[in-house]
């Protein structure tokens, strides 16, 4: 991956941090790796324990970002997500799964936000 699509990449996975604390998520992860996979975003919303995947683009030529969250791609953070609840003792949590779209191309970031954008597989 290029660098400046990691940049990219960061750029909206801080962006979509800011906007969810804006919202009265409390952030508890970032970047979680484990061999199946990477979550960006891990918080809080009230008692619910959000899993967020973050998609950034410079553009929507090639579709939104949220369009590219792929049914592997699902699986991939689910499967993440049941090795976080495990490695944590959270097997009692509510849970949910939402995408956040960022486009980098104006002044200000455009943010779409898509609560429970699919269910655990």
């Amino acid at each position: 991956m290029s660098h400046q699509r990691i940049h990219l990449g960061k750029q909206g996975e801080d962006i979509a941090a800011e906007y969810l604390r804006s919202k009265g998520f409390q952030i508890e992860a970032r970047n979680y790796r484990q061999k199946s996979g990477e979550i960006d975003i891990i918080c809080r919303d009230g008692d619910t324990l959000v899993f967020v995947e973050v998609k950034t683009r410079k553009g929507s030529e090639f579709g939104h970002p949220t369009e590219s969250v792929t049914s592997r791609k699902q699986q991939q953070i689910s499967r993440t997500a049941l090795l976080y609840l495990s490695t944590n003792n959270l097997h009692d949590e509510a849970v949910r799964f939402d995408v956040i779209g960022v486009i980098c191309s104006q002044a200000s970031p455009d943010i779409t936000h898509i609560v429970g954008a699919f269910e655990s597989t």
